[in-house]
């Protein structure tokens, strides 16, 4: 897992901002495996935190109990997920989605909004937001 805070706030309101910041982040990893980044952001969509989880060719966990302590710890507003499809395929797989709408299940109980979780392939990427998934 790795954990870095921004010297200065970024925002990440929008798609566009999130897809752009999350291309980045993922163009320094190992496009054979998948890595799953978190942005915790405040009211005003500045980031507060950020974290990547690391997985194999065959995914990356989404560590729920993780993502809820960090939003407690840092007084999270809401959470932008993203991560990579080795495979080229952008579209959200069977878990993608379930384990996405259980993270937003558990944020809705502590007042904290799951934004978007992104998928990206190589320069595709698809937004569980825009296709109604969240």
């Amino acid at each position: 897992m790795f954990h870095q805070r921004g010297e200065s706030p970024l925002h990440l309101n929008g798609l566009d901002q999130a897809r752009r910041f999350f291309a980045g982040c993922l163009a320094e990893t190992d496009p054979t495996k998948e890595h799953l980044w978190i942005a915790h952001v405040d009211g005003d969509a500045r980031c507060l935190h950020l974290t990547r989880h690391d997985g194999d060719s065959d995914g990356a966990e989404l560590p729920i109990r993780q993502i809820v302590t960090d939003a407690a710890y840092h007084g999270s507003k809401g959470v932008i997920l993203a991560h990579n499809h080795p495979s080229g395929d952008p579209s959200p797989s069977a878990t993608d989605k379930r384990i996405t709408r259980r993270l937003a299940l558990v944020g809705e109980a502590m007042d904290l909004a799951v934004l978007d979780h992104l998928v990206i392939a190589g320069r595709v990427c698809r937004s569980m937001r825009q296709m109604g998934l969240l």
